[in-house]
């Protein structure tokens, strides 16, 4: 199986449904909902917060940047695609940075 990498545009913007606990539970993009269907992964990422943000606030943690890799389809006949997800900081805000298809 090799994971082919489509065309997305890098940090299109996404609507992210969570469970209570905090795992992704669907992803909106593209005019569909894409329901997650296996254990998502989380981890965190340090990013240069003085180049995205002009100031911050005290306090605020724009360190660490999340980002889920999740496994998605639109239907359960559909394939699977994964799709990583990153939290704009100092937001609830999600971008979509990759998807690919296995093929």
């Amino acid at each position: 199986m090799t994971a082919v990498q489509t065309e997305a545009p890098l940090a299109a913007a996404v609507d992210v449904r969570f469970t209570l606990d905090g795992l992704p539970l669907a992803i909106r993009y593209d005019g569909h909902i894409w329901a997650v269907a296996a254990d998502p992964v989380r981890w965190f990422e340090r990013g240069n917060w003085w180049e995205t943000q002009p100031r911050v606030p005290v306090g605020a943690a724009v360190v660490d940047t999340a980002v889920w890799r999740v496994q998605v389809r639109i239907n359960t006949s559909s394939p699977l695609r994964t799709m990583e997800i990153r939290q704009l900081p100092l937001t609830d805000h999600w971008v979509l940075t990759s998807i690919n298809d296995a093929t």
